[in-house]
């Protein structure tokens, strides 16, 4: 199997006027976050019909995929990479998990990393904790996907009732004054908040007012409207 076969392949779902609207949608403009990125207008499902075909693709190849100028062509990269992961065992997991954070940089939107952190990132920190400090090195980098990659690394210890991971990482990213850190955070929070509610109440009684608002909002979706009146009225 050969990248360029499924680039063949998924070049033939290309839909111009969907191009358009997911160019607008992923903010592709000069000076926003997904500047320059290209898409051919092919629907996630369409694309995961395509990654069952080439399941098997070699690293070599799925870096191949990564480092395409084209949308679609990392996020199909991304899918085959992940639904790897889930079908193979410890040793090449490693392997993989490795070959997923050479190629960090090239989850350049955050429906990359969205569909993938959780498991390449996360799934594997909680069976290898020993090696969590990784979660530390990616929320300090310059690198706005790689920052977005640790927190929704986090999910994979929320969904297992482990909340430190998330609030540690919360307290780090305070200052960051990027939006869609401010939405990454405000969702796992909230997703917290689905586990135990108490604990997040407990968190945001102590640094609501030090969340960026947009963080705190997406936090409290799922409170009563008199608390979230409160955590706003606060801030």
């Amino acid at each position: 199997m050969k990248a360029e076969e499924v680039i063949k392949d998924l070049k033939k779902l290309a839909n111009p006027k969907k191009a358009k609207i997911l160019s607008r949608f992923f903010k592709t403009e000069p000076g926003q976050y997904g500047e320059g990125d290209v898409f051919w207008g092919i629907t996630v499902p369409a694309q995961r019909q395509i990654v069952k075909k080439y399941l098997t693709l070699p690293l070599s190849e799925i870096k191949k995929l990564l480092h395409n100028k084209v949308h679609e062509c990392r996020l199909t990269g991304v899918l085959i990479l992940v639904d790897q992961f889930e079908k193979t065992n410890e040793v090449n997991r490693k392997r993989l998990h490795r070959f997923y954070l050479a190629n960090s940089v090239r989850m350049n939107n955050w429906d990359l990393v969205d569909c993938s952190a959780r498991m390449m990132v996360g799934e594997y920190l909680v069976q290898h904790q020993a090696e969590i400090k990784l979660l530390d090195k990616l929320v300090k980098s310059k690198n706005l996907w790689q920052r977005r990659i640790a927190v929704l690394a986090s999910w994979a210890f929320i969904r297992r009732g482990r909340f430190d991971v998330i609030l540690d990482l919360t307290k780090k990213l305070m200052n960051d004054s990027h939006d869609l850190m401010h939405k990454a955070v405000g969702w796992m929070l909230r997703e917290v908040g689905k586990k135990d509610q108490k604990v997040l109440e407990k968190f945001l009684d102590e640094y609501a007012t030090k969340l960026p608002r947009t963080a705190l909002r997406y936090a409290i979706e799922r409170l009563s409207p008199d608390q979230r009146f409160y955590y706003i009225k606060i801030k």
